[in-house]
């Protein structure tokens, strides 16, 4: 391979980049509307639920009760109800995602000692955060009825029984429980996976149709020349778009870099290298820009939003769909990215997933050359 050749088919590039500005703002305004969209928009916190309450009791201990829910950040006590129907009502129309019906006579059976049945309705529609609510409520039930019995015990006089149990917990890596500090991981390498695939797959498969890449094939150039150096300025692009991304979910999201830029930036760019050979084949093969587009999107968008385990677990999928996962290179370079933006874990730890991602971008790379040597031979 000549060097001299590779980085004139890398100028040329970059000449070609330079002369159609639209392509460039898409390449560095896309991510960022993106980051900002997937940010902002799709967040798992579960928090101030609309709940409707029907106090049959009204005393102050169900008054008690209720304020364990409105105080607790999970719930909005918003409405109030009189009837079941009045529940069944603000649960279909949407107002209200659960119900709290506290029975009668609420406050007189607890200091006797007698169990209360208390009925938590939620809607099951979605079924993700009805499950949610039902652990946020079943914890708050738990901590009142724990606290009542106490009280009721020290009212009476009797030897306030010791609890077998003192949980404290502790949340690592992610005491807020936010979900943008691993959701925003994962939008850079859904990111990266999108615009490098599509931004190298339509600018060959341009050649292909302004017949640019028959006067290429007249020329001393290489398959391995002309792939590469095509390849160095999408490569270019796609760093800076790496850095405006992490400085986005820094300044703009809060989300902190616990481990290393470097390994970041440098696993980042193998990953790239990977992406960016996948666009160049895509491109070789289909040949018609439409076509590119089309399948650049579906072979690198849909993996990485689905199959990477960025917002649906892996271990939650059907064990076929598992296998398939470990195809995707966004599912490793995500692991790599979570490890090291919450945990500060280094490449000893992240030693399989960066050869993984190693062994893709070269695999992929020679794919490409050899496509692109059958198609001019």
């Amino acid at each position: 391979m000549n060097p001299r050749r590779t980085w004139a088919i890398a100028r040329k590039e970059t000449l070609h980049i330079r002369r159609d500005p639209r392509s460039l703002l898409l390449a560095i305004a896309l991510p960022v509307l993106l980051l900002v969209l997937f940010g902002y928009a799709l967040s798992l916190d579960v928090t101030q639920v609309p709940m409707v309450v029907w106090d049959q009791d009204g005393s102050t201990l169900s008054r008690a009760f209720v304020s364990r829910f409105s105080g607790s950040g999970y719930f909005d006590v918003r409405l109030g109800a009189s009837s079941y129907r009045e529940v069944e009502r603000a649960i279909e129309a949407g107002e209200a995602k659960a119900a709290l019906v506290i029975p009668p006579a609420f406050a007189q059976r607890v200091p006797a000692g007698r169990t209360v049945p208390v009925q938590l309705i939620v809607d099951g529609s979605d079924g993700g955060t009805a499950t949610t609510i039902l652990n946020d409520a079943e914890g708050l039930v738990q901590g009142f009825s724990s606290g009542v019995a106490l009280e009721v015990a020290r009212r009476a006089g009797l030897r306030t029984p010791a609890l077998p149990f003192d949980p404290r917990p502790r949340v690592w890596y992610n005491p807020e429980l936010a979900s943008r500090n691993f959701i925003v991981p994962g939008l850079i390498s859904m990111i990266m996976a999108i615009m490098a695939a599509l931004m190298t797959s339509l600018t060959v498969a341009r050649e292909w149709e302004s017949g640019t890449m028959e006067t290429l094939i007249a020329t001393p150039v290489r398959p391995a020349e002309l792939v590469i150096g095509k390849l160095i300025p999408y490569f270019v692009v796609g760093l800076f778009d790496v850095g405006l991304t992490v400085a986005l979910g820094r300044y703009v999201f809060g989300v902190p870099l616990r481990g290393s830029l470097g390994l970041l930036v440098l696993t980042a760019s193998v990953f790239l290298v990977g992406t960016l050979s996948m666009g160049l084949l895509i491109g070789i093969v289909t040949r018609t820009q439409v076509l590119a587009s089309q399948v650049a999107m579906l072979g690198t968008f849909l993996p990485a939003f689905l199959l990477s385990g960025m917002v649906f677990a892996i271990r939650t999928m059907p064990w076929p769909i598992q296998l398939v996962t470990y195809a995707i290179p966004a599912r490793y370079f995500l692991t790599i990215s979570r490890g090291i933006y919450l945990k500060g874990i280094g490449l000893s730890d992240l030693g399989a997933e960066s050869l993984f991602l190693l062994v893709f971008a070269g695999v992929v790379l020679r794919i490409a050359i050899a496509r692109l040597q059958k198609k001019l031979a």
